[in-house]
């Protein structure tokens, strides 16, 4: 049985590193909350240890005790800031915000069930309280700790509901701000509830091996300490299992392998505390005197530290033969930080190290929240995964100043990162002194140096189309939509004009533009077009929302109907017989009809199908809309090129990367070096399509893509 937690547990956390005149402020919030809320003492109190446990200050500490106090009792804050003082009623009420996030109450038990715009306004209100005090973010992590500790006494809906927030919001908080103790945690009590029968087996499986891994810990340990000590190196050395959600994902991908759970070897993890930066070597030097080293599997990250803050050398030797083992070394103060995060310095903020990589991360969570206002949903809640929760690159400028950018972030993401005009005015870009495309993916470590124009035209609106891969990060992107919208209005209505029709008529497609001014919820036609062309909204957003709309969702009944294998539903009617007509080839994302023929049951046309527009008996047309089916349509695609070696590989080349198949291909050469290019591709629907073009009309003597008609 856990032990309860009193006040003498706090206390005790408490004067391992605070003065004892701050101890008076943490028992009087103790006290107000034992007398104003009796029935949260015990949330209170664990909230209040697991920041004691973080070593925050006592201002945060009290709030820690007070935060539901205004939530659950009378008391305002006003009584809390004239009994408390001012900072912790400032922490309380940064709380209290946070706490107003609104979640439904049932949710249904499947991924993906929250609302993408609910999700998107509580990570705003999560990154809001970053960029202000972090310390509220530090108040609220603990707080749902404790809460998923005590999952079993919510009903089940929330219960449900509140492990799924926890995956996707919290835990990721705590990941990027380096707390590595709350984040596993976090992780393995939402992946106990959200996926209960994977958690029991995968508990199962570690416990059946518990003998001969504790056997093989004390065997690892025993020698790495006897060794260490001949050397003089004074350590701690521990081995433990990793945690049950990163043990599914190793699964997983040893899985995609054929590797069975006894294969797997890297299970175990062992760690070498030490005093000082030199010992951390002199213990790297036992470690490979002893097992041969994996060359591939070392890192340096106290040269090199990752995210600009965690450090600690990591390598995989062969232990004892012909077992693979991940050994971490680092020194008691890298330990802290590395299980702290950024929480490990607060107290100690002015001049520690890894300050300039957190404030400029303020600085674009900042940024991010300023983005927000003008666009929402899918596309914030995207970006920000990437911007702020997704892994991270350290790259360096000339001068050596570090910049932290996602991974696969580009050379033109550093130069808006590094000044919005250095942005603008990028003609090209040197990564470790040589050439690079403007899409190259930065490493860790690369030098950076980019190459400017004297007068600057400003950016391409080719690097806002997604598929090219100029851009990875939403600040840049943002940057280059604010030049764009600074042009003069007729300007970008005309230009939009332009993007607008060039895509409907590569994709063959009919629809008119108040249908689509209407689809993206623009006032009026102008304000959709502009938005087009300022590069709010892209050709691939337009294609993709087209597609969606074409494919509605089948409706629930039971018991279901056996499969068919058409993906088109006839209205009003059963299950008939259907083909897609080759006169015009419609996939998801067409508008289509359907004709009832008299022996081959009902032809699938485009709306816009001549043979259909043109048709005597209308009386045969039938209403009909796509399913939901997984299946691939046959397309005729015609491109013109410049004729030259290789331009046949590179198109195949990409088609492959994009997953569609050439189930044709036919070549016409003309006498002007221009070649014709008919191909019938299979893909998903027009999404897909309007993706394929876009990276075709980058390959070098491409002339035109679109749908052959």
């Amino acid at each position: 049985m856990a032990k309860k937690t009193d006040i003498r547990t706090l206390i005790d956390k408490t004067q391992e590193y605070l003065p004892s005149e701050t101890l008076a402020l943490i028992e009087d919030a103790y006290e107000f909350v034992s007398q104003a809320c009796p029935g949260d003492v015990g949330h209170a109190l664990n909230t209040a240890v697991s920041i004691a446990e973080l070593q925050l200050d006592e201002h945060c500490i009290a709030a820690a005790l007070l935060h539901e106090v205004p939530m659950l009792s009378g008391v305002t804050l006003a009584e809390i800031e004239e009994k408390f003082g001012t900072e912790v009623a400032k922490l309380v009420e940064g709380l209290r915000k946070l706490a107003k996030i609104s979640w439904p109450e049932e949710l249904k038990p499947k991924k993906g069930a929250i609302d993408i715009e609910t999700h998107a306004e509580s990570l705003r209100k999560m990154l809001m309280a970053m960029s202000e005090d972090i310390r509220v973010v530090f108040i609220k992590l603990a707080c749902r700790l404790h809460k998923m500790r005590n999952l079993k006494q919510m009903p089940p809906a929330r219960r449900y509901a509140t492990a799924q927030e926890t995956m996707e919001i919290y835990a990721p908080v705590a990941h990027r701000l380096g707390i590595w103790q709350m984040k596993w945690q976090l992780e393995d009590l939402s992946f106990r509830c959200l996926e209960p029968n994977k958690y029991r087996d995968i508990v199962h499986l570690v416990a059946a091996r518990r003998e001969e891994r504790e056997r093989y810990i004390n065997q690892i340990t025993h020698i790495l300490k006897e060794e260490l000590r001949k050397v003089g190196v004074e350590a701690e050395v521990t081995g433990r299992p990793k945690h049950i959600y990163g043990i599914s994902g190793k699964m997983e991908k040893y899985a995609s392998q054929g590797k069975e759970f006894s294969d797997i070897y890297d299970l175990l993890g062992f760690r070498i505390l030490v005093n000082e930066v030199p010992d951390c070597y002199s213990a790297l030097g036992v470690v490979h005197s002893l097992w041969r080293p994996l060359p591939k599997e070392f890192n340096d990250y106290i040269v090199h530290p990752r995210e600009g803050v965690y450090q600690s050398i990591h390598t995989t030797v062969m232990c004892l033969g012909t077992t693979p083992l991940e050994i971490q070394i680092r020194t008691r103060e890298m330990h802290r930080i590395a299980e702290y995060g950024i929480a490990a310095h607060w107290r100690y903020k002015e001049g520690a190290k890894g300050d300039e990589v957190f404030e400029e991360r303020l600085a674009v969570l900042r940024q991010l929240l300023d983005w927000y206002k003008d666009v929402g949903g899918a596309e914030f809640v995207e970006s920000i995964s990437a911007d702020v929760f997704g892994d991270r690159v350290l790259v360096y400028t000339p001068k050596g100043d570090i910049k932290d950018l996602p991974t696969a972030s580009t050379p033109l993401d550093f130069a808006y990162r590094v000044h919005t005009d250095l942005g603008h005015r990028c003609i090209g870009a040197k990564v470790n002194r040589k050439m690079v495309p403007l899409s190259y993916h930065l490493q860790n470590g690369d030098i950076v140096e980019i190459l400017t124009a004297k007068k600057s035209k400003g950016p391409s609106r080719d690097w806002l189309n997604p598929t090219l891969g100029y851009l990875k990060t939403s600040h840049a992107r943002e940057k280059v939509r604010q030049w764009f919208r600074k042009q003069e209005r007729s300007e970008n209505i005309q230009r939009g004009r332009e993007l607008l029709e060039k895509e409907l008529r590569r994709l063959g497609i009919s629809v008119s533009d108040e249908e689509l001014a209407d689809l993206f919820k623009r006032d009026s036609v102008e304000d959709f077009l502009a938005a087009i062309g300022y590069g709010d909204i892209s050709t691939h957003q337009i294609a993709t929302k087209l597609a969606v709309q074409q494919e509605k969702p089948l409706p629930e009944v039971a018991p279901p109907k056996p499969e068919v294998s058409s993906a088109v539903q006839v209205m009003g009617v059963g299950d008939l017989l259907t083909h897609l007509a080759p006169c015009c080839n419609p996939v998801p994302g067409d508008g289509i009809i359907g004709y009832v023929t008299r022996t081959k049951g009902i032809s699938v046309h485009r709306k816009d199908c001549p043979n259909i527009v043109h048709i005597d008996e209308k009386e045969r047309l039938i209403k009909v809309e796509w399913g939901p089916r997984d299946q691939l349509y046959s397309v005729p695609v015609h491109i013109e090129a410049l004729d030259r070696v290789g331009l046949l590989r590179d198109i195949s080349a990409i088609v492959a990367e994009e997953g569609v198949n050439i189930a044709a291909a036919s070549l016409t050469d003309h006498e002007d070096q221009i070649t014709s290019i008919l191909l019938t591709l299979q893909t998903k629907g027009i999404g897909q399509l309007s993706r394929l073009f876009s990276k075709l009309e980058g390959v070098r003597g491409v002339i035109s893509v679109a749908r052959h008609t």
